[in-house]
């Protein structure tokens, strides 16, 4: 794994050592701070050539071209709201996806498999972490070309883990809007406000490739803005869920990846 992970930076082997503790308790504080942590240079520089070198030639041949007009929840069903409620604003996402079992030899399934992976994420967390069960979602590349994007959503777990492989040469930056709702309490006039451009709350990361991202993805509004040039943006999606044997339903499948198995 010493290959794959710089483990002299982030000693996710060592959770029970000092190094280890010290790792989890920065990584609490700023999810508690600012809603996400980040771990630059967590995928060594030889890694991500590996990796890209194996994902490319598959994400050119066999990747699913998701291409949707949708709103801010990927459902229509809100039976509170209005059908022309402004936090049911509709916009367009495309990129391009390949699937958990495209890649299974992929470097980036043995870390998603790596049992030290989750059980660091369930320290920070301080919550039981689990991967997911669903042969397609487990871990997805998202590539995104000259003028594609994703557009404002919510994710389906509580937290999102991605790991940004390739940066495009302009665009294709992260936006998001820590603690728009909450469990309790859906903010439908806030989610308007931010589709409508009237939130002043929205920031923007931008992250060098190897680096690990952990948010709160299913209470922060997020988005992925249009790429720009030739160089195309590609970056993995590792989805864990603090309950085993998550997976996907079928119409989920076929709106995500084209395809149910």
């Amino acid at each position: 794994m010493m290959t794959i992970i710089d483990l002299d930076r982030y000693p996710l082997d060592l959770l029970d050592r000092e190094a280890g503790e010290e790792l989890v308790a920065r990584c609490k504080a700023d999810l508690d701070a600012a809603g996400m942590f980040n771990l630059e240079g967590f995928l060594t520089p030889a890694a991500i050539t590996t990796a890209l070198s194996g994902i490319k030639p598959v994400m050119a041949g066999a990747s699913f071209a998701h291409s949707r007009n949708h709103n801010i929840y990927f459902r229509d069903n809100i039976p509170e709201l209005a059908p022309d409620h402004p936090a049911l604003r509709r916009c367009e996402t495309v990129n391009h996806t390949v699937c958990a079992d495209q890649i299974r030899d992929s470097l980036l399934m043995v870390l998603y498999q790596w049992p030290p992976f989750a059980a660091f994420l369930a320290a920070v967390m301080e919550k039981p972490i689990h991967t997911m069960a669903d042969p397609l979602a487990q871990v997805n590349v998202l590539e995104y070309h000259d003028g594609e994007a994703l557009n404002w959503h919510f994710d389906r777990s509580e937290f999102t883990t991605t790991l940004l492989l390739q940066t495009p040469g302009a665009g294709g930056d992260f936006e998001y809007r820590s603690n728009l709702r909450s469990d309790g309490d859906p903010n439908y006039d806030g989610v308007a406000r931010l589709l409508e451009g009237h939130d002043p709350a929205v920031e923007k990361l931008q992250i060098a490739p190897g680096t690990l991202n952990v948010f709160r993805g299913k209470n922060t509004a997020h988005r992925v803005t249009p790429v720009k040039g030739a160089r195309s943006r590609i970056i993995a999606v590792f989805s864990f869920y603090d309950c085993p044997g998550v997976a996907f339903s079928d119409e989920e499948r076929i709106g995500f990846y084209g395809r149910t198995a």
